[in-house]
């Protein structure tokens, strides 16, 4: 696109959709000089940046198996060839070092007698033997010739038999076999690789083979794997990067800083406790407390699904209440206002007995229904984005080939498609996490909150407007007979929808990063644009289209116990 202003500022489009994307895509250009700045305004972006792989300022590389191999030996060979000792040695040095080559120079050249005896390397024998015979293994003491002998920089002797042994019950312990020393219990003596070629069996070379390769990556503060299941590429991360959202070639996108999935625009704190408020037994607990009273005499709690206020608890306990004011219920009758209206808890209450109780289940329900609603909309937009991943597969996989028949368009004509796909899928992941930041806002800002909603509710509006179009709309095509017209048109709309959706997506990451800095100055303006639309409408979507804010159409729903009681308990 030649030019773009973002969602806030691009709304002036009365007349309907269709004049909006008749035009090309200038038309998303219509700003009006009356309309209040909110800030959001960046240079243009190039549109044609793929969401999972190409995001801006870009500070990682992807790494597979045989990029790692090549850049350990490059290391290795580079530390070999400045200080002049053997690869086996600088090997032993680097992963002392946790792979970094400027320490080991620094170390090294500050204090190389110190780094040798730390390290291991030694110039000179500690133990020399006499010359010609047979010599005595120092493990089980047998006697061997010369060629049956074998010692590291120490010169400690053992047969080849014990080293075996000795090699293979350390590799088979897990990675401590990588910084292996001397049989002698008081040898310093680092043993190297090269022993390890000379005298393992090849199932532990192999072993110790991918410890050797997996300590280049898990040693190093640059690099980390991929968690993903099953991935094994791995990610390098340049220092000073701005964001922590990294993507490998597995489409995985995580947080370097943490390792959860990519959360951007909410901070690696506010993620913890979102995951960890998922899976405590505390929302269990407030529902239990919202939802459930005890039994006045066992204590358990329960819960009533039908009308009557007899309650009976379970086995062996059967005791029998009122629901209401949870006195016996052989006191209740008709002279305590019937069995459906209990007058003795109304007067109760109002002396004041249960205030308390109710305060505290009033605030309990409350905040399980905050959170309900927040991690219902958190869960379905995560939902919707595994769908759209599936989607996006089943597109590259079979859709395109289709659609390339029946429109007599090329397959790299067709990438426009796949990029709205890759748009949809990262800001379905954005909204998701909106939804957590949402959670934590606190409510006494009130002036913050009502712009998060307003903001939120506008990309809601737009990721929907562009999910449908690349869903639906694109189906008629799929299922024509034979090339359409119309395609063209849709090719436009379904770009420009895909440019200005990663605009302002982009520009609500960025404002909510900042911590809606511009609340003060913007809020009011945006707030009272919302509710004229009519005359003028925000943000790139005509006003009949625009979702509400950020708490969503659904209705909240409260979560249910594994186990229910019912009125026979």
């Amino acid at each position: 696109m030649d030019s773009e202003d973002d969602m806030l500022d691009a709304h002036d489009m009365e007349s309907g959709e269709d004049d909006f994307y008749s035009g090309g895509t200038e038309d998303y250009d219509d700003s009006d000089d009356a309309e209040p700045d909110y800030g959001f305004v960046e240079e243009d972006t190039n549109d044609s940046a793929m969401i999972a792989s190409h995001r801006s300022q870009k500070g990682y590389g992807v790494l597979k198996e045989e990029d790692i191999r090549r850049q350990q030996k490059d290391d290795i060979a580079r530390i070999s060839m400045v200080l002049s000792i053997s690869k086996v040695e600088a090997s032993i040095l680097l992963h002392h070092y946790h792979w970094s080559v400027s320490k080991v120079h620094d170390e090294w050249f500050a204090d190389e007698e110190r780094v040798r005896r730390t390290v291991g390397l030694l110039e000179k024998p500690i133990f020399s033997s006499s010359v010609g015979g047979e010599i005595t293994c120092g493990i089980c003491f047998e006697s061997y010739p010369p060629e049956r002998i074998a010692s590291v920089s120490c010169g400690h002797p053992f047969c080849t038999t014990c080293w075996t042994g000795y090699i293979s019950t350390t590799i088979n312990d897990g990675p401590g076999c990588l910084m292996l020393r001397c049989p002698d219990p008081s040898c310093p003596a680092a043993v190297g690789h090269d022993m390890i070629e000379r005298l393992a069996s090849e199932e532990d070379k192999d072993k110790y083979d991918r410890y050797f390769l997996r300590s280049y990556i898990e040693d190093n503060r640059k690099m980390k794997w991929c968690p993903a299941p099953g991935c094994e590429y791995a990610i390098e991360f340049a220092a000073g990067t701005g964001s922590y959202d990294v993507s490998c070639l597995c489409s995985y996108s995580f947080c370097w800083n943490c390792t959860e999935e990519a959360h951007r625009p909410v901070d690696c704190g506010t993620v913890a406790k979102w995951i960890l408020k998922n899976s405590a037994e505390s929302e269990n607990m407030n529902w239990i407390l919202a939802n459930s009273k005890p039994c006045p005499k066992c204590k358990r709690p329960i819960e009533k699904n039908q009308g009557c206020m007899h309650m009976t608890c379970t086995p062996p306990c059967k005791y029998e209440f009122c629901w209401l004011c949870l006195g016996a219920w052989s006191d209740h009758g008709e002279r305590t206002g019937g069995f459906y209206a209990c007058n003795r808890y109304e007067a109760a209450k109002q002396e004041g007995l249960y205030d308390e109780t109710e305060r505290r289940r009033e605030m309990a329900k409350n905040s399980l229904e905050r959170y309900t609603h927040y991690y219902e909309r958190w869960a379905s937009n995560q939902l919707s984005r595994q769908k759209a991943m599936a989607d996006l597969q089943q597109m590259q996989s079979v859709h395109l080939e289709k659609l390339s028949d029946k429109q007599c368009t090329p397959e790299s004509q067709l990438k426009f498609i796949t990029e709205a796909w890759l748009q949809i899928i990262e800001c379905r992941r954005v909204l998701k996490w909106t939804y957590a930041y949402g959670y934590y806002l606190p409510e006494h800002e009130h002036a913050k909150r009502r712009f998060f909603e307003y903001l939120q509710g506008e990309a809601e509006s737009g990721l929907e407007r562009l999910h449908q179009c690349a869903e639906k709309e694109l189906n008629q095509f799929l299922n024509a007979e034979g090339p359409s017209k119309d395609f063209n048109d849709f090719r436009t709309k379904l770009a420009g929808l895909t440019s200005v959706t990663k605009n302002y997506f982009e520009n609500l990451v960025r404002a909510l990063e900042n911590g809606l800095a511009d609340v003060d100055t913007h809020a009011a303006a945006a707030c009272s644009s919302s509710k004229s639309t009519s005359s003028k409408p925000v943000s790139g979507y005509s006003s009949k289209t625009r979702g509400g804010g950020g708490k969503g159409k659904a209705n909240s729903k409260t979560g249910g116990l594994g186990g229910r009681g019912d009125n026979n308990r």
